[in-house]
């Protein structure tokens, strides 16, 4: 088991950048220029002014289309 997913609860809901780009091994950047370049790449949520989110259900949706095609 990863840092990453001991790190996770049961009630966990959002993800980080840092957390999602730990998730799919890449730097947190990549994340961000992703997101504007693929349009099936999961989409934030902004929760505030400076915080973005992303949900863990829509990350897990996109992990198993990409496991799926």
């Amino acid at each position: 088991m990863t840092k990453f997913a001991k790190s996770l609860t049961h009630n966990s809901r959002f993800l980080s950048d840092l957390q999602f780009a730990e998730r799919i091994g890449v730097h947190r950047t990549t994340i961000w220029r992703r997101m504007r370049e693929d349009t099936n790449f999961p989409k934030p949520v902004k929760l505030s002014g400076g915080c973005s989110r992303w949900r863990l259900g829509d990350v897990e949706a996109w992990e198993n289309s990409l496991a799926a095609a």
